[in-house]
């Protein structure tokens, strides 16, 4: 079963374009009108919506690190530096993901790109 993407407010929208092209089901938090949430809010909106994050936000994995840390739940974050040079890379690898992986293999991980 592939995976569902959510992008926050710090990813770069030509990987979201990139991603669409490749019929992968993105959504992003501002078309979900939660781009204003704070980090903990947005993992929780994600899980509810039983999405994984892709994020280009250092400051978001603190979050996901302290969830991993109590066992508190979340669908899973894919992270990746902010860097024009990765674009590519990042759209490739993100795309592998979502077509090959299983929901439950993201659960409470954090996953850096490039693979």
């Amino acid at each position: 079963m592939p995976i569902k993407l959510y992008a926050d407010h710090n990813v770069n929208f030509s990987i979201v374009k990139g991603l669409r092209i490749r019929n992968i089901d993105i959504l992003t938090s501002l078309e979900d009108k939660t781009n204003q949430f704070d980090d903990p809010d947005l993992l929780d909106r994600a899980a509810k919506l039983r999405r994984v994050i892709f994020t280009q936000d250092k400051d978001f994995l603190i979050e996901a690190i302290k969830r991993q840390r109590s066992g508190e739940y979340f669908c899973g974050v894919i992270f990746g530096k902010q860097s024009k040079a990765q674009i590519g890379r990042y759209i490739k690898d993100l795309e592998y993901l979502a077509k090959v992986g299983n929901p439950r293999d993201f659960e409470n991980r954090v996953l850096y790109l490039p693979l």
